[in-house]
């Protein structure tokens, strides 16, 4: 008898019967968080396969799809983040993480072009370095949930120029677009940088096959990365979106969150807030940070 022609319910009797086995195996599992994780992962797989009726070519294709997401990964390039960012996985489990209170800044995806050991800046410094892209003076303050100033809090940004790229996806290209600096005893920052611009993740991959698809475009809106640290606080991993971006309701990796928005206003040339005389238009940005204690 084919497997076609197995009757329904002893299909689903056998995948019960596998079900319980592949749990059960996990019984001596010293660490009971990892028991419990592992033990829910293969009853929810095993009951997603049964309610789609996977068929062996379709797992193959899924095998080979996650080999070639692998294979993509790099030390610049997390292609699997990229895929936990485009199914909505990673915003879920930022999300299920949030900490409690309205008071403190929603945090949002890491992105895959994240690189330790970025530059020091001053304060008052040139994140950008030299990529194309319009001169943007970005300020603000880090303070905790009562409002007091959080001193020496490590900020560290990244973003990709006005072409939409990021410093590592130019083969070659020296560091920029990123920096870290630290606030004052004010809990103040500031920096220069450049205007932030809609970009499309990377999609020359198994990710942007699976965008394909499905019909799903690979656009994000203009935003900046901010990573910021400190003793007795969360690390907060979240962007600063530039308010009036056309991609904010199709966002790839569903990022947006109204409350990171915020304007990035045209000015007109003369002076800026650190007292440099521009002699052309430059854009000016503000935005307030708010940390969790650390639990």
């Amino acid at each position: 008898m084919s497997q076609d022609a197995v009757p329904a319910r002893g299909r689903r009797d056998a995948a019960v019967t596998v079900t319980d086995e592949v749990v059960s195996s996990f019984a001596e599992t010293r660490d009971p968080r990892l028991r419990e994780v592992l033990s829910s992962l293969v009853h929810h797989l095993h009951a997603f396969a049964e309610e789609v009726q996977l068929s062996e070519r379709e797992w193959h294709q899924a095998v080979e799809f996650l080999t070639r997401v692998g294979h993509t990964t790099t030390d610049d390039r997390q292609e699997f983040i990229l895929l936990s960012d485009v199914l909505g996985l990673s915003m879920l489990t930022i999300g299920l993480n949030q900490p409690e209170g309205g008071g403190v800044t929603e945090a949002t995806v890491f992105g895959p072009f994240f690189v330790p050991g970025s530059p020091r800046i001053p304060l008052g410094g040139d994140v950008a370095g030299d990529p194309p892209g319009e001169p943007c003076w970005l300020e603000g303050t880090v303070r905790d949930e009562e409002g007091r100033p959080v001193a020496g809090a490590r900020v560290e940004v990244w973003q990709a120029d006005d072409e939409g790229l990021y410093d590592v996806q130019r083969e070659g290209a020296p560091t920029s677009g990123r920096g870290h600096l630290f606030t004052d005893e004010q809990g103040g920052y500031r920096f220069w940088t450049v205007r932030p611009s809609p970009y499309p993740i990377p999609d020359d991959g198994p990710v942007g096959d699976l965008l394909r698809a499905t019909g799903r475009s690979p656009m994000r809106p203009a935003h900046v990365h901010f990573m910021i640290s400190a003793d007795g606080y969360r690390t907060l991993v979240t962007h600063v979106f530039a308010a009036g971006d056309p991609h904010m309701a199709t966002d790839a990796v569903f990022g947006v969150r109204s409350s990171l928005i915020t304007e990035f206003a045209e000015r007109a040339p003369g002076p800026a807030p650190d007292g440099s005389a521009m002699e052309a238009p430059w854009y000016e940005a503000s935005f307030d940070f708010v940390l969790a204690r650390d639990a």
